[in-house]
């Protein structure tokens, strides 16, 4: 069996369903987008950073690290942050109320299972420490029933981190996506990829 990076697999699980409090229209992702990239050009000009509406400023720098644990800046292209990803997700809670009760909520339930664990918050612990907790709520097949609202939070905020990323200019790019090239004359599908689905 052929293995594929996490950066693959999260590509591909991009459009997959999310928790019904956290779900996006492919419209909703491209709107937030276009709002967060007109707040992001407006903060540069004005020389001063992205102000959040909607998450507090500890709220926001959580969405950060936890998204940039996700997808990380490697070779390819940069980080789920440097994709503005947090932006995005902040016009999506401002642009969707009813999914703000349960991006507030999951947030501080990472916080306070990082509190029991190493007794700071998620922000401020290591890196080896917040990756741990990660590990935890990671997969939906961690029997442990008193973690099953973070799993299925952490589930959800991997999805939207996934969709943020690869529906920007930078995600676009790191897929090596090949379409919307203009062709000036069809001559049929090539033959070795007629031979590679068996119709050829």
């Amino acid at each position: 069996m052929k293995t594929i990076s996490r950066r693959s697999a999260l590509a591909l699980f991009a459009g997959a369903p999310a928790a019904a409090a956290l779900v996006w229209t492919d419209v909703e992702a491209r709107q937030a987008h276009e709002h967060a990239d007109a707040a992001r050009t407006h903060a540069t000009e004005a020389a001063t950073p992205f102000k959040p509406k909607f998450f507090t400023a500890h709220e926001y720098t959580t969405v950060g690290v936890m998204a940039d644990l996700i997808i990380p800046r490697d070779e390819r292209s940069g980080s789920a942050t440097d994709a503005g990803v947090p932006a995005f997700m902040d016009f999506m809670m401002i642009d969707q109320p009813r999914r703000q009760v349960a991006m507030r909520g999951g947030l501080a339930m990472i916080d306070r299972l990082a509190m029991d664990r190493t007794g700071k918050r998620f922000v401020n612990g290591a890196d080896r420490e917040r990756r741990a907790l990660l590990d935890e709520i990671a997969y939906t097949s961690n029997p442990d029933r008193g973690l099953s609202q973070a799993i299925t939070f952490f589930s959800s905020f991997r999805d939207l981190t996934a969709s943020g990323f690869w529906t920007t200019k930078m995600g676009v790019a790191d897929l090596q996506y090949q379409g919307n090239v203009f062709v000036s004359e069809w001559t049929g599908c090539p033959d070795a990829a007629l031979k590679k689905l068996g119709v050829g």
